[in-house]
C-alpha cells in the first residue's frame, strides 16, 4: 500500500477547496452577469449609475454606455429618480457623478429627477453615498447600472448597506473582445472574493 504523507494530503485538500471556491465564484459571475434583474423586476425606488470616467464634464463612452441604460430604464417607467454616484480623481475640475448628472439633463430627464452624489473613490464609497440619500428620503430598493461583470459584487455590496438591489447592466459599454471580457470576469472573480474575505472595496 502507498502511505499518504498528512501534511501533503492536508495541503492538497485545501488547494482543492480553494481552486473550487474561485471556480464557484467565477460561475457565479458569470451568471449575475448574463442576469437582468428588470425582466423580473417592474419597479424601484430609484436608478443607480456606477459612475466611470470622465474628462472635464465630458463622460467616457463606457460611462456613456450606462447613463444610456439608465435613460432606458427610467422612460420604461422602472423609477423616477436615478441617482448618479462617483467622485472625482486628482487633477479632475467636476466628479463622475455631476458629469452623469449632466448628461442625463442634457439627454431630456428632468432635472428634479437626476441626483447627482459626487462622492467616493471606489465603488463601495460610492454606494453608501447613495445608500445614505435613499435612507433620508424613505427609499429602499435600486436597479444597479454598471457593466455586466460588476452585477454580483455591487449586488453584494448595496445589499450590505440596506438596499435591495436590482442589477440591470449595460452591454453596449462592455468590452466587446472576448479576451478582453474573460479578463473582466477573472478581474471580477477575485474582486468578489476579496469583498467578500476581507472587507475590500
Amino acid at each position: 500500500m502507498i502511505r499518504r504523507h498528512p501534511v501533503l494530503t492536508g495541503i492538497a485538500c485545501v488547494l482543492i477547496a480553494i481552486l473550487g471556491l474561485i471556480l464557484a465564484t467565477a460561475v457565479a459571475v458569470w451568471h449575475a452577469a448574463h442576469t437582468d434583474d428588470a425582466r423580473r423586476v417592474d419597479k424601484a425606488d430609484a436608478i443607480i449609475v456606477l459612475g466611470a470616467a470622465q474628462y472635464n464634464g465630458r463622460p467616457t463612452n463606457v460611462f456613456v454606455g450606462r447613463l444610456e441604460q439608465a435613460i432606458l430604464l427610467y422612460h420604461e417607467g422602472r423609477a423616477s429618480t436615478v441617482i448618479v454616484v462617483g467622485g472625482k480623481q486628482p487633477g479632475d475640475q467636476t466628479t463622475e457623478g455631476a458629469a452623469g448628472r449632466d448628461y442625463l439633463i442634457q439627454k431630456g430627464l428632468p432635472s428634479d429627477a437626476v441626483v447627482a452624489e459626487p462622492v467616493g473613490n471606489d465603488t463601495y464609497e460610492s454606494l453608501q453615498g447613495a445608500a445614505g440619500f435613499m435612507r433620508s428620503h424613505g427609499m429602499h430598493s435600486a436597479f444597479l447600472v454598471s457593466d455586466p461583470w460588476h452585477n454580483l459584487r455591487i449586488k453584494r455590496m448595496a445589499g450590505d448597506l440596506g438596499i435591495t438591489p436590482y442589477a440591470s447592466a449595460t452591454w453596449e459599454s462592455a468590452a466587446r473582445s472576448e479576451t478582453t471580457r474573460l479578463e473582466g470576469y477573472a478581474r471580477e472573480t477575485f474582486a468578489y472574493l476579496d469583498y467578500r474575505l476581507f472587507g475590500g472595496h
